[in-house]
């Protein structure tokens, strides 16, 4: 194909894909505000919802990528000749992954004992 057609079927695919994810939103929106309203809400009033966990939740996600970051430093020096990004990205990925499990089993831990941020104990 020419490189003038393939420029406006892009164009078009573009704009159509564009158009899509604009109404897409707009109607999640309105389903949004339509399941607040049956449930007596006001869709208007934007209540702020504590989230007790946050700061854990980002501290533990941020050191277990640091810990994989570290790992994956330790094992590549261990292998000298042996330098392959995607080990980097996969010890990064399991190192936050483990501090959001570590992070989920803390918020189980202290809501099943009742020693929740907010419950008065």
């Amino acid at each position: 194909m020419d490189k003038g057609v393939l420029a406006i079927i892009w164009l078009m695919v573009s704009s159509l894909g564009l158009l899509i994810l604009v109404f897409g939103i707009r109607y999640l929106i309105s389903r949004e505000n339509l399941a607040m309203l049956e449930k007596g809400m006001n869709p208007k009033e934007k209540i702020n919802r504590p989230a007790p966990y946050t700061n854990l939740k980002w501290g533990l996600l941020l050191f277990g990528a640091g810990a994989g970051l570290a790992l994956s430093y330790i094992v590549t020096n261990m292998l000298h000749d042996y330098e392959n990004p995607a080990l980097w990205f996969a010890f990064i990925a399991m190192g936050g992954g483990g501090g959001l499990i570590y992070s989920y089993r803390i918020e189980k831990k202290e809501l099943l004992d009742g020693r929740a941020v907010g419950s008065g104990q």
